[in-house]
Formats: structure tokens, sequence, C-alpha cells
């Protein structure tokens, strides 16, 4: 591992995982970085990055491919041109680590050559060849929970038990990792909220999360401005952020090690708030 994925890597204190989606269809900020161009504009992710570790970020995901409900696919060689920019400029200009949020091969395998610290996977390294190039790239992975794919995931998803299910997913996908020699010191595990799961679902499944963190792997949990909160609160995207830090701050009370969210400050304080009260 790299200084920075090593760093990364200790979890004595919760991180915060910082959303950049280089996309112009994610369903919060989708399109933040294009000004009506093709391409991302550098300089505004940069400007971008650049805040966000003032306000307390520790990683960066990088995203190339919306996975919001209903998104299309992109092709490989789209997602690239949008990545793997951004994660060369990210990683020449500061010291942070970035992980890539992607289930491509090809964009796993230049990321990591680009100097990407993690690769974060909503398909649990499930597409052909993706396996073999998270193997190969040396760096931790992710693995989430996703049931179908985002065009049709939250068309009445349905599980016999829902968090029964995930974990037995999870440990399926932690298997398989291992079969193809990432050692489970390289492995974090995401229960995938919102990812083909019904309010009820979501849920039973935060209830569950304990259960998850007792697997003995870094939890990494991803509420931010879900619909799950709008669903809770009634309220549209914009006004989610309240609501977000809370279930985040009962993610970390119930052992969850990472938070992926788009507001960084607000959630850096509420931890720092956390932190003090529990010692």
């Amino acid at each position: 591992m790299t200084d920075l994925t090593h760093s990364f890597m200790d979890f004595s204190l919760p991180k915060i995982m910082a959303v950049l989606n280089i996309t112009p269809d994610s369903f919060s900020d989708g399109g933040a970085f294009y000004a009506g161009n093709s391409q991302p504009d550098l300089s505004r992710v940069l400007n971008r990055v650049d805040l966000m570790l003032s306000e307390g970020a520790h990683l960066i995901d990088v995203g190339g491919e919306s996975t919001r409900p209903g998104a299309e696919p992109v092709s490989p060689e789209e997602e690239l041109a949008r990545v793997l920019p951004v994660v060369e400029a990210i990683v020449s200009r500061f010291d942070v680590p970035v992980s890539v949020d992607t289930s491509t091969p090809t964009v796993i395998s230049e990321a990591a050559r680009a100097g990407a610290s993690m690769i974060n996977d909503v398909r649990a390294l499930r597409r052909p060849g993706a396996l073999t190039a998270a193997a190969a790239s040396g760096l931790p992975v992710c693995l989430m929970h996703m049931l179908g794919e985002p065009q049709h995931m939250q068309l009445n998803p349905g599980y016999v038990d829902i968090a029964a299910d995930v974990k037995t997913f999870l440990l399926e996908r932690i298997a398989a990792c291992e079969a193809a020699g990432i050692p489970r010191s390289r492995i974090l595990i995401d229960p995938g909220f919102g990812f083909g799961k019904t309010l009820q679902h979501n849920l039973i499944l935060f209830r569950s999360l304990p259960e998850l963190v007792d697997l003995g792997f870094p939890v990494i949990v991803g509420v931010s401005r879900k619909s799950l909160v709008g669903a809770i609160l009634d309220k549209p995207v914009e006004e989610r952020m309240v609501g977000s830090i809370a279930l985040g701050m009962l993610a970390i009370q119930r052992g969850v090690k990472v938070l992926r969210v788009h507001d960084i400050s607000a959630t850096a304080d509420a931890l720092k708030i956390l932190q003090a009260v529990e010692g």
C-alpha cells in the first residue's frame, strides 16, 4: 500500500468520504463540473476538492457513472474519459487518498496506475474482469450490495430477509475476493442503502448494521441526501442535510467506520460533537 492508502485504512477514528461526481446526471450534484462542455472543467473540480479538504474530508470518491435509480449505463470509454483526468489532477495537486467509484475493469486498472488509493464498486466486482483487475491493482476494495441494476433496481425490490440476504451476498463477494488474491485486510463493505431497497428495507437494514460490523470488515455507509431521508422527512434533495447527518451519526454509533457524504463540513462538526460526548 502507498502511504496515503495506509493512512486511510487506519480506522481508529471514523472517516469522511467526500462525494465527487464527474457525471452530468447524478441525483444530487450531476453536471456541477461541466459548465456546458462535454468534459469536466478541471479547475472547477480542483477548487471543489480544495474546499472538501478544508471542510474535513479524509478521502475523495470520484465517480464517472451515475448509479441513481433509473440511470443509464455509460460506455467504458466515456467513463474513463471522465474519471482518469480528474484522478490524475487530484493526485498531482493534493496529498489525499482518492477512491474511484467504478465497476469497470479498464477504469479500475487505469485509475490504479494514475495513483488512486481505493476501488469503490456498487456492483461488488461482479462485472466480467473487474475482480481480476481489482486484485491486480493491489488496492483496497469496497464491496457494496445492490439488487439488480440502477435502471430497474427500485421496481418492486423483494427479499426473503433483507438483513440476512445482504449479509449473505457480502460474505459471498468477500470469499470471491479472497479466492482472487485480495486479502481480508484490503476489503471494506457497504450495505448499499437505496440500491434496490424500499424505505422499510432500508430501515430494517440500518437497524442490523451492528451485525455487519461484527463481520470484522470496515463498513462504509452512504445515506447522504438519499430518497430514504426524503421519504422519512418528506423533503426534496436540497433540504435533506440535517436528516442525512442524523442518520450518519446513528451509523457511527453502530460501529460504521466511513461515511460517504455530500455535506462535509456539517458532517465533520457532528462527528466532533459525537466524539467529544463519547470520548
